[in-house]
């Protein structure tokens, strides 16, 4: 080759290291048109690797060769002649021997595994592997290190041609694995191990078997790595570690309970450095998130949290966002408790919580509650029935001694409100007075302040007594907190706007008032946080409030949106779109003139790349580690430059205002109706396109969207009301017609992939909700579809319900997560709604669907799979009506059982699904009632302090009393029946059951008057609570009119009566 020409590139790739910038375009430009487009270069840059005295060079020239023998599919190094090709793969391997440098070795074995991926499928580098085999059992060990480093990269590049060496690599492993010298040897070994794991097939199972043998050494090798403090080893180890648990092939199922005990072991060990105890605590929760069959199969769960809770008593950093042991220790509870059956997991949890609080040392105390707090999410529902074990706990947790004990029970509080609603606001009278005593103290002010906002969100008509004390102590605390606890704060006071509606309006303006001034804030950080809160609260404000108080502000506060936005900042971004959201609640078509500016912003936000950004912190890391970049990010203080945590937490943040934006669409077509459509279109097909993206609350919410502007469109149609069937249909506007077949496509084709139990189950919802308003047009060519998608998830054979560990053939664990229920109960609401939208037409469906919802109903059942089973059938019974009969017998023997559960929520739908059987069935069923009276019987008898659910179950058995008096009153003993029904009214919880509990009274004032007799005083009281105006639907329309014509009637026999009743206004011409 003429040396001329390779000083040439030589001198061009030191000009392109330089700092000039004019300097490294000119030499960019000039290797890039004179010599990479030449076979030539390759043939230079290797004698440049060989020769170069300069290190830095050599490693650039490394980088540059690779590159251009991979250039266009390799055509440089193909038109290379035969001999130089040769003498190139004759001499980079002992190049790499004699080299010194260790970046440059590596940059030159990636050259040898560019070359292998053209050369090795040809068998044109026959010597290759020889050579590795001699240099991996060298007795020299810096040999070893290069020969496993060169097998890596090749390995990268060809695996899927030398599958057939697979036996021979794992004999060499197992030597190298145990390398006696070098711990590099040893690690890259692992790396290798995790590039043939990916090729592993799963009915291979010899390599299988011998994968498995190398796991012991491998993770000695981690163990070595932590024992020696080596971050980036232990980092670079656990990622294969995950990478072998997300694969489908088996390699690690038989070790998964000595893997257990190995991460916590590791991740429990407070002599290693708290980064090294977080990896290992990472790889236990890939295990419990990917290896979930496993752990519930052999019940894990007990020792995974025995050895977890001790962590959790360790100190937390000051920093929120900084990771701890104790940190990671929680998040796995949280995993526990969300991806296995809440029998594995809250028992064994409950003792250790309950040795825990016993315990003098308050950071146990401490550990105990927070264990407790992250638990709540995945084991509400088992929690329920055992609620008066747990509040003595948290009201002890809240008069601790030690302020870290009240701190944390504030937050387990919280997640309480979150997760169990009923229960915390049956406990109002004892908690506030404890929260109010705990914002006097500076140490739990602030987390007290996170326990108020949760609690008075959900609080309602319970807030009002507390409402004036509760601003009093808010307002002043603004003037005194620091900044981070009045973020809080102004949520609590939001909060408390909520509940209380328009009983906040005394309260109102001098709020806001006080609050204005926040909006002006600028600093990043807390102050950002603190505008965004106030941005929320004032659109609660404006909600609690009505549009007329708020009408005043309503322009400026749009001002402060459109400037947040403006900053760029995706928090305030974020907060604007929801204020956007809540204004267009609020004044309807009066937000229609912001909306040229609005939905704009919404779309720009949702065509962000964030990926883009990620990719490039990504392929800065992976370049730099290869030494395969261009020579100007080779430079260290380059890289180092580049902060991967941040552009990735940047991107999360962007991804949550992205969701908000996507969610808002909907809204805003809501409320503004026609004065969106000029939107619609491209709308629609923005939110199409973020069904694909890889963040799933933006499905979620695009989904959501997208099905509540068929429906608003729909609405906006003025559509002729359906009846169920699919005969006689009224025809659809060709423009939903067209918008329904560019949504519907796509929402399939994302539940074919969808692996989010959440997203899933919003898709089921949002697919019912759609169908119930639109009626059978919206469903009428793609019936099967919508079957299909019900039926998978019923079967448990969804994507997002499977185990890689689970067999094909094997039945899926009857024993599921609170959140498997979840998704159970959602197919079961759109088999519903297709019950609905059908009619008649869904009998023969209905024949596939009954075993699919029957098989969920059976003691070893959770609650919530034996509750969304009957609840399914009894909104099946209501969409197929008389349809129903040839399936009354086995259906009444189901509810039969139901109503002997010893679950209130389940006997509350089973008497409810009993009374619509009787009501709808053609059968006459009257022989049953007074098997099915006494059955219902202590349902009746509820004392005062019992749970909602009970409380609904006594409502719902007195509708199904009077759906059988309707049906056939003379199979009724009334004398027995009567006093105990009457006595029962007026309902308190369950106003849907009112409409046939009056349908009863009415049929009986017509046919039987003279039973009702000795019950006119206490009916007319009845009748009185139900009409009072301050308790808003407790009877619709319909029933209003019949019982207004009622007591018209009433007060012609006995006007004394009904004046006396208070019911003198309701008298017809009154």
């Amino acid at each position: 080759m003429d040396p001329n020409y390779v000083q040439s590139l030589h001198n061009l790739l030191t000009r392109s290291t330089s700092n000039d910038t004019a300097t490294v375009k000119a030499a960019t430009a000039a290797l890039n048109t004179e010599f990479y487009t030449s076979p030539a270069c390759i043939t230079a840059l290797s004698q440049i690797i060989a020769n170069s005295p300069d290190q830095p060079i050599r490693q650039l020239a490394a980088v540059e060769l690779r590159k251009r023998i991979l250039q266009k599919s390799g055509a440089l190094w193909v038109n290379l002649p035969q001999d130089q090709r040769d003498q190139i793969k004759g001499h980079l391997p002992d190049l790499i021997v004699r080299e010194q440098n260790q970046l440059v070795r590596h940059s030159t074995a990636r050259v040898i595994a560019a070359i292998a991926s053209h050369e090795i499928p040809l068998q044109q580098w026959p010597k290759l592997l020889p050579f590795l085999h001699s240099a991996m059992t060298s007795p020299v060990a810096a040999q070893r290190e290069i020969g496993i480093f060169i097998l890596y990269t090749v390995l990268e590049e060809v695996m899927d041609t030398l599958e057939s060496h697979i036996t021979q690599f794992f004999q060499l492993f197992a030597q190298l694995l145990n390398d006696p010298e070098s711990f590099e040897v040893r690690i890259t070994t692992c790396k290798a191990m995790g590039i043939i794991a990916t090729y592993i097939d799963g009915e291979d199972k010899d390599a299988i078997r011998q994968f498995q043998s190398l796991l012991p050494p491998l993770m000695n090798v981690i163990a070595q790595c932590l024992d020696n403090g080596d971050s980036g080893g232990t980092s670079a180890l656990m990622d294969i570690y995950e990478t072998l648990l997300v694969l489908e092939t088996p390699l690690l199922s038989r070790h998964i309970p000595d893997l257990v005990q190995f991460l916590l072991e590791r991740g429990g060990n407070r002599n290693y450095d708290s980064d090294l105890r977080v990896s290992a605590l990472n790889g236990l929760a890939w295990t419990v998130e990917y290896k979930k069959s496993k752990v519930q199969s052999q019940g894990l769960a007990a020792a995974i949290l025995q050895g977890l809770m001790p962590i959790t008593t360790e100190p937390e950093p000051e920093d929120s966002d900084e990771d701890a042991p104790c940190r990671s220790a929680l998040r796995i509870i949280d995993s526990l408790a969300t991806a296995l059956p809440p029998t594995q997991v809250f028992p064994p949890l409950r003792t250790l919580i309950q040795q825990y609080l016993q315990s003098p040392d308050a950071n146990l105390r401490r550990g105990a509650m927070l264990a407790l707090g992250v638990s709540v999410e995945g084991c509400s529902e088992y929690m329920t029935p055992i609620m008066e074990h747990v509040w003595p706990v948290v009201e002890t947790g809240l008069n601790d001694p030690d302020a870290g004990v009240r701190r944390a029970t504030c937050v387990a509080l919280s997640c309480l409100c979150e997760w169990m609603e009923d229960e915390c606001v049956s406990k109002h009278e004892v908690l506030i007075p404890v929260l109010m005593h705990l914002l006097d103290d500076p140490v739990t002010q602030r987390s007290a302040c996170t326990a108020f906002d949760a609690l008075l969100e959900i609080m309602g008509d319970s807030i009002h007594k507390y409402l004036p004390l509760i601003m009093e102590r808010f307002v002043g605390l603004l003037g005194t907190a620091p900044i981070s606890v009045k973020s809080v704060i102004i949520g609590a006071i939001g909060s408390a706007a909520h509940a209380s509606g328009d009983k906040f309006l005394p309260y109102f303006h001098a709020t806001v008032d006080r609050l204005k001034s926040n909006l002006f804030l600028t600093g990043e950080g807390e102050e950002i946080e603190l505008r965004g809160i106030t941005m929320d609260a004032l659109g609660t404000f404006a909600e609690a409030v009505g549009k007329d108080v708020f009408r005043p502000f309503f322009s400026d506060m749009m001002k402060h949106a459109f400037t947040g936005i403006a900053t760029g900042n995706s928090r305030l971004k974020e907060c604007s779109f929801l204020f956007f959201g809540v204004m267009a609640r609020v004044f309807e078509e009066e937000f229609a003139p912001y909306l040229p500016d609005v939905v704009p912003a919404l779309m720009e936000s949702l065509k962000q790349d964030e990926k883009a950004q990620e990719e490039t912190a990504a392929d800065a890391t992976e370049a730099f580690a290869s030494g395969s970049t261009p020579a100007t990010a080779i430079r260290v203080d380059t890289f180092e430059e580049i902060d991967i945590d941040k552009m990735l937490e940047v991107n999360s943040v962007i991804c949550i205002e992205k969701e908000i934006a996507a969610d808002t669409i909907g809204g805003l077509f809501d409320s503004t109706g026609t004065h969106f459509l000029p939107y619609v279109e491209d709308c629609t097909v923005e939110l199409v396109g973020q069904l694909t993206h890889y963040y799933d609350g933006i499905r979620k919410s695009s989904l959501e969207s997208l099905l509540e502007i068929i429906r608003t469109m729909y609405e906006l149609s003025n559509p002729t009301e359906w009846q169920p069937g699919l005969e006689n249909t009224p025809p659809l506007d060709q423009t939903i017609k067209t918008l329904i077949g560019h949504v519907l496509p796509p929402l399939f084709e994302l539940f074919e992939t969808e692996d989010n139990k959440k997203v899933a189950s919003t898709l089921c919802v949002a697919l019912a909700e759609t169908l119930n308003k639109v009626g059978p047009a919206f469903v009428e060519t793609k019936t099967s579809e919508i079957c299909t998608l019900a039926a998978t998830i019923l079967e448990q054979k969804a994507v997002c319900q499977q185990d890689p560990d689970q067999d094909e053939s094997e039945e899926a664990p009857e024993e599921t997560a609170e959140y498997d229920t979840m998704l159970i109960a959602s197919a079961g609401d759109l088999v519903a709604a297709l019950s609905t939208t059908l009619g008649g037409a869904f009998t023969s469906l209905f024949q596939t669907f009954y075993p699919l919802i029957v098989k969920y109903y059976k003691k070893n059942r959770s609650v919530g799979d034996r509750t969304a089973a009957i609840g399914t059938l009894s909104e099946i019974i209501t969409g197929m009506k008389s349809e129903i009969t040839p399936t009354t017998e086995p259906l009444l023997e189901l509810f039969y059982q139901a109503l002997s559960d010893e679950e209130p929520e389940v006997q509350c739908n089973a008497v409810f699904a009993a009374g619509l059987l009787v009501e709808h069935s053609q059968k006459d069923l009257s022989p049953q009632y007074l098997h099915l009276l006494s059955a219902f019987r202590p349902l009746f008898e509820v004392p005062s302090n019992s749970s909602l659910s009970r409380w609904k179950a006594h409502d719902n058995a007195v509708g199904a009393v009077s759906r059988f008096i309707v049906r056939n009153s003379a199979a009724v003993p009334l004398d027995q029946v009567l006093p105990v029904l009457i006595n029962a009214l007026p309902l308190r919880h369950d106003f849907l059951e009112n409409p046939p509990v009056f349908k009863a009274i009415f049929h009986l004032f017509g046919t039987n008057p003279q039973a009702l007799h000795p019950y006119s005083d206490k009916l007319l009281e009845v009748f009185r609570a139900v009409l009072e105006p301050s308790v808003l639907d407790q009877i619709n329309d319909e029933t209003r009119a019949g019982l207004i014509e009622l007591i018209g009637a009433l007060n012609k026999e006995a006007p004394e009566k009904v004046q006396a009743a208070g019911l003198g206004q309701f008298v017809p011409g009154a």
